[in-house]
């Protein structure tokens, strides 16, 4: 079964890039198995004609639902980037073995002499517990229960407060990882279809709400007033978009009828 997709980079105006049949040919890994590229590699290996390009630039490897990438190249440090992160890549330096790649859809940008040559690899291939071996649910057949674990972050999608976060997140989700953030009133303008009375005063109190309950400032309920917290909006956006609490699906709430967002 094969676990990742690797595509490589697009023909080059000067005809630098790969070329010829194999042109965004897509190549197919099976877990274990390894794809070189290259400047010169051989007939199994992904040929990139780029003489910016090392003549053997690294190699991935299929791990099941995740892939590993060596960075061969003695002096040039790689990205691998997100394209659905808002921004997320690591970075795999020179000489670097095996540099695990969490992404699902990943795009591993190589330096070339003035040029970013593109290689995408996708990695579709999802592993699941089962329902019954995870510790949330009765295991009735070791005999084990207990209550649930209680939810890292609770948020509830029909409320103002997820609508309030889910317009600071919009920019990001949008394609536009390094966009800056809305301002308080940019939010009103973007809530008042779903939400007509919006106010700077109250998507204000949103935000300080979700500071609290997003656990950036402590709650009411202690004595302890905490550090102030600057940069709250950026606080939020980065939280939310990092654990996955708003994504792009949800920004449906910024069109839908006032009344799937009450109160």
């Amino acid at each position: 079964m094969y676990s990742i997709i690797v595509v490589p980079p697009p023909t080059t105006e000067d005809g630098r890039g790969p070329a010829g049949p194999v042109d965004r040919a897509q190549v197919r890994l099976a877990p274990g198995e390894r794809l070189a590229f290259g400047r010169a590699v051989g007939a199994d290996g992904l040929l990139i004609p780029h003489d910016g390009v090392s003549r053997r630039a690294g190699e991935i490897t299929a791990q099941g639902a995740f892939w590993t990438l060596s960075n061969l190249s003695g002096h040039q440090t790689y990205v691998v980037e997100n394209p659905e992160g808002a921004g997320e890549h690591i970075k795999v330096a020179p000489d670097r073995l095996d540099a695990p790649v969490p992404f699902e859809f990943s795009r591993i940008v190589l330096p070339a002499a003035g040029d970013l040559l593109p290689v995408e690899v996708w990695a579709p291939r999802h592993d699941y517990l089962r329902a019954e071996d995870g510790d949330d649910c009765l295991r009735a057949e070791d005999g084990t229960d207990g209550d649930p674990t209680a939810p890292a972050f609770s948020v509830d999608r029909t409320k103002r407060y997820f609508a309030v976060l889910a317009a600071l997140c919009e920019p990001r989700l949008r394609g536009a990882p390094h966009a800056p953030l809305p301002t308080v009133d940019q939010v009103v303008e973007r809530l008042r279809p779903t939400w007509p009375a919006a106010s700077r005063t109250s998507v204000q109190w949103n935000i300080d709400y979700l500071a609290v309950k997003l656990r950036l400032k402590p709650g009411p309920e202690t004595a302890e007033p905490g550090p102030r917290l600057n940069g709250k909006k950026e606080s939020l956006v980065s939280l939310a978009l990092r654990f996955d609490l708003v994504r792009e699906d949800d920004l449906l709430v910024l069109s839908a009828p006032s009344r799937r967002v009450p109160r």
